[in-house]
């Protein structure tokens, strides 16, 4: 599917030059003379090449075609991570690079959605909050709990985040996983 290029969003994936390519910034630039144009600075899903590239507003980009599938996650063997797909049962691992950063958030048994491009998984979508477990903390200090600093806090997949001085080890809790920040108790 053609758009214009000014409809092109951070984290689309777009067909270029025979590969395809995810959007990782976007500028509108509106020169003193001449057009406005867009810069998209895109990176290769094959081969990881970044690529700036200017496009006027009357340019048109393909939308790459994207079929997500419901998957959940399993277990981690090696570098690789597999997943099973909760319709066929079929099992697919992926790479850890593939991932890119995203197994701090992966329990076993976790849903995600994993997008194919022609039969080939190219991303994970994780869900926006997970409930994670802490497993190291700080011990909270008498009347340090009206303050509003917070304290670091290691999660049980290896995730380090700051959570509130009254948080406790052992103590479930829900993480951003865009931000990867914390939200409230689980």
């Amino acid at each position: 599917m053609k758009i214009s290029a000014f409809d092109a969003r951070l984290g689309n994936l777009l067909e270029y030059q025979g590969k395809l390519w995810r959007v990782l910034r976007k500028s509108h630039v509106k020169p003193g003379k001449g057009g406005a144009f867009i810069q998209l600075e895109m990176k290769c899903i094959s081969s990881g090449v970044k690529l700036n590239e200017r496009f006027r507003s009357e340019d048109k980009i393909e939308k790459a075609r994207i079929e997500p599938r419901r998957m959940q996650y399993l277990y981690a063997e090696a570098a690789a991570h597999v997943f099973m797909d909760l319709e066929t049962y079929e099992q697919i691992s992926l790479d850890a690079e593939a991932l890119e950063g995203q197994t701090r958030f992966l329990l076993p048994n976790t849903e995600v959605h994993i997008n194919f491009h022609n039969d080939l998984p190219i991303g994970v979508e994780l869900p926006p909050v997970v409930a994670l477990r802490v497993t190291e903390t700080e011990g909270a200090i008498k009347g340090q709990t009206a303050s509003g600093s917070g304290k670091p806090a290691m999660l049980e997949t290896g995730h380090k985040t700051t959570v509130p001085t009254f948080i406790a080890v052992g103590e479930q809790i829900k993480v951003n996983t865009d931000t990867g920040a914390y939200i409230e108790r689980a």
